[in-house]
């Protein structure tokens, strides 16, 4: 069964205004948002029901949303129908499709020391980067993911959109001290510098490490490096000092995937 909401006083609609706007709301009920069709059909697909399917009376005219709509109801999950002008007031998405998800914000204990292989975050600040670092890792098949104090929260609706449904496929934990974590990996923790005397095309990469990056601009901090087992550098031409994290992150998981499947 749909609910139509049509009066910007409802009382749930104010929940969702709260929800889709402000941050802290988001921490203080465990809550975020899945704002488009792809986040909401991976979302259905790897994980179940959402706490409400909020549509648009656009969007449900879109068959993408209205399939998306009748299987969320078909599985007894809320569902909200709003009048175009209530559901822009909550998309950050400028011309989607007016489907959103709220959903429960996955909280993952860490468990143990490291001894497989992940990914550890150190103060990497920009959405798009975190989002795209773990869009590369899942389809690097690596499940593990760490953030540091100062990485951005993982599951903000820009680094959702940034993943692209990669965050259903992995395990990540939030506000880790990486360097306690680090300095008891059972795996080989790397960072990439572009000072190191090895590339990561000489380095072995057939057994699992913890690739260590950090922030955008100042790197990984000194006293985290310090609990590195090496640093390796990725080559490359031009007057460019480095590359972005994202992409240096990409690089080195698809490097170590080459080595593993030879």
């Amino acid at each position: 069964m749909i609910k139509t909401i049509t009066s910007r006083e409802n009382p749930l609609y104010k929940e969702l205004k709260q929800l889709a706007t402000r941050p802290p709301v988001r921490r203080r009920m465990g809550r975020t948002l899945l704002d488009g069709v792809h986040l909401c059909e991976a979302y259905l697909e790897h994980v179940g029901n959402p706490v409400w399917c909020v549509v648009g009376e656009r969007g449900e005219r879109n068959p993408e949303v209205a399939r998306i709509l009748a299987a969320s109801a078909a599985r007894q999950a809320s569902c909200i129908r709003l009048p175009d002008a209530l559901y822009r007031a909550l998309s950050q998405v400028e011309n989607g499709v007016d489907l959103l998800f709220i959903i429960e914000t996955p909280v993952k204990e860490q468990a143990g020391s490291l001894s497989q292989g992940a990914v550890l975050l150190d103060n990497v600040q920009d959405p798009g980067n975190v989002g795209s670092i773990l869009r590369s890792a899942a389809a690097a098949g690596i499940e593990h993911i760490y953030c540091g104090m100062g990485t951005v929260f993982a599951w903000s609706p820009k680094v959702l959109r940034a993943g692209m449904g990669a965050h259903f496929l992995l395990h990540i934990y939030e506000n880790v001290d990486l360097e306690a974590l680090a300095s008891e990996a059972k795996v080989p923790v790397l960072a990439t510098s572009s000072h190191a005397s090895v590339s990561i095309y000489e380095a072995d990469l057939r057994q699992p490490v913890a690739w260590l990056f950090g922030h955008e601009g100042q790197g990984v901090n000194d006293a985290l490096l310090a609990h590195a087992t090496r640093t390796v550098a990725i080559p490359h031409r031009g007057a460019m000092e480095s590359l972005n994290v994202a992409a240096s992150a990409a690089v080195c998981f698809f490097e170590q995937l080459r080595q593993k499947s030879h």
